[in-house]
């Protein structure tokens, strides 16, 4: 049995006999540990194995008297599953399908899950009846999730938004707030191992060139995120703008009854949601859709939301979309726009000093992120670099190298960076921050030095940042602070 095949269709509750079988649980993160700590909880017999694990959950596991194995050594781990003789093999989504456990479960015809199939099988837990509906897409997925939810909210809908947000999806599952409907962010790792899912309805924001290299060229990625339309039963959303989007709807076998919705920044056809001027409409969940449409919301309505760049706009589109499609009045969209409070490293305006703005957009961490944003501006400082894990930026300087005032490389890639400027944007002046001290506070000095009133300085840095920070998180945060001590030095 493959991966992807119909593994104990028995074992389709909370309330199924889950202490009938053996399970190995690959990884030891949030995610890792929530499978653990749930399967526990069903009294499946368990053996836990990672790289790596906090001390902090090592002693839970000890407390909870869940067998583990923690050890750097793959062979090692490999071993240890051989020996266990497992039904069942439930992997973080960080695992690739290359790893040597992967390659052995499949050869002996061991099942492979992740969290989210657990989760589907378990969704009964509270709510008998509770819905998912699903995100995807290379970027956007969390700020379109983090809509989705406020607008469900707004609407007396008890909903979370969970998955690869962050939130474990099981944790989520096992609440007594007993949610009605899940929010359900999926990356293209969780989306390869999927077995079977039935979201209420689903979307791909879109399509470009990342993690490649997990999972072995485009076609494979392309066609893990187009797996989340599978089965969906109501509305699987799509991006009017990337045909990628529309073609995986038309390949996926659907529910009878599931209609394609699509989104876009533009005035929308029957049956999509976009603006009319400075209207957000819905021209899709209306039964006059013909000849009419839905006002949802102003540009007005959406200050709250900082900087709105095309990107922005086309998530906000596409939650839009999401919402309506479970019958979220447009009442409630609009009190949840107005009211909704982005998330930090998104395109955050920082400051702005002596005329100059400072966008920290930290979460751009692969090209087609960092495009969105120098898209968003006419005149760009641009702040870039970090771990490119073999992608090549190339086209992308080539593409905004007239809008760019200057650029600072930061980040073990610079080389390749530097590179690819001096070939595709000669004429941009480029300062390159080397060692590993101060590094944003120097790149932020050094972009100011660039800058002219009227510019943006852009952290889209369009690389992984744990080469110098901790994660992105901590990139921006560094980057803001830098921000902070440069207007502090004009006042």
């Amino acid at each position: 049995m493959d991966s992807h095949g119909a593994a104990f269709p028995e074992l389709n509750s909370w309330s199924s006999d889950w202490k009938s079988i053996k399970v190995a649980v690959v990884g030891l993160g949030k995610t890792g540990f929530s499978v653990a700590d749930t399967l526990k909880e069903l009294g499946s017999e368990l053996l836990v194995v990672a790289e790596s694990g906090e001390i902090e959950i090592l002693d839970i596991l000890e407390v909870l008297g869940i067998e583990f194995l923690v050890d750097p050594d793959s062979e090692k781990l490999s071993a240890a599953v051989a020996g266990y003789q497992p039904d069942l093999l439930i992997v973080s989504p960080g695992v690739a399908p290359t790893s040597q456990l992967v390659r052995q479960a499949l050869l002996e015809g061991i099942p492979i899950w992740t969290d989210v199939d657990l989760a589907w099988r378990l969704r009964d837990r509270f709510i008998p009846n509770q819905e998912w509906i699903c995100i995807t897409g290379t970027n956007g997925k969390t700020t379109t999730a983090e809509i989705t939810e406020s607008m469900l909210l707004a609407s007396g809908v008890r909903a979370v938004a969970c998955g690869n947000i962050g939130k474990p999806i099981l944790d989520c599952i096992r609440d007594p707030a007993e949610f009605e409907v899940l929010v359900v962010e999926l990356s293209s790792f969780q989306l390869h191992y999927l077995e079977s899912i039935e979201p209420f309805s689903s979307v791909v924001l879109n399509i470009a060139n990342d993690h490649l290299d997990w999972h072995g060229g485009f076609e494979p990625y392309r066609a893990a995120k187009g797996r989340i339309y599978s089965k969906t039963k109501v509305a699987c959303v799509y991006n009017l703008e990337d045909p990628v989007t529309e073609q995986l709807v038309e390949a996926a076998e659907v529910q009878d009854g599931a209609r394609a919705v699509g989104f876009g920044l533009g005035t929308p056809a029957r049956s999509n949601v976009g603006y009319v001027e400075d209207l957000l409409v819905d021209r899709a969940f209306l039964e006059e859709r013909a000849d009419k449409a839905l006002e949802i919301a102003s540009l007005q309505d959406l200050s709250s939301f900082g900087v709105l760049t095309p990107h922005l706009l086309s998530n906000i589109a596409a939650a839009t979309a999401l919402a309506r499609s479970y019958g979220v009045p447009p009442a409630a969209c609009r009190k949840a726009l107005r009211e909704f409070e982005i998330s930090p490293h998104r395109i955050q305006l920082i400051a702005e000093v002596t005329g100059v703005r400072y966008i920290n957009d930290s979460k751009a961490t692969n090209a087609h992120a960092a495009a969105a944003s120098l898209r968003s501006f006419e005149s760009v400082v641009w702040i870039l670099g970090g771990l490119l894990k073999g992608a090549d930026i190339s086209d992308l300087i080539g593409q905004f190298a007239p809008r760019l005032r200057g650029a600072v490389v930061i980040g073990v890639d610079r080389v390749a960076i530097k590179q690819a400027f001096a070939e595709l944007a000669p004429s941009v002046p480029v300062i390159e921050i080397e060692g590993s001290g101060e590094v944003m506070s120097q790149a932020v000095s050094s972009a100011a030095s660039l800058a002219s009133p009227g510019d943006v300085v852009l952290l889209a840095p369009a690389a992984a940042s744990m080469d110098q920070f901790k994660n992105y998180q901590d990139r921006g945060e560094s980057f803001a602070k830098a921000v902070h001590n440069l207007s502090v030095g004009e006042k």
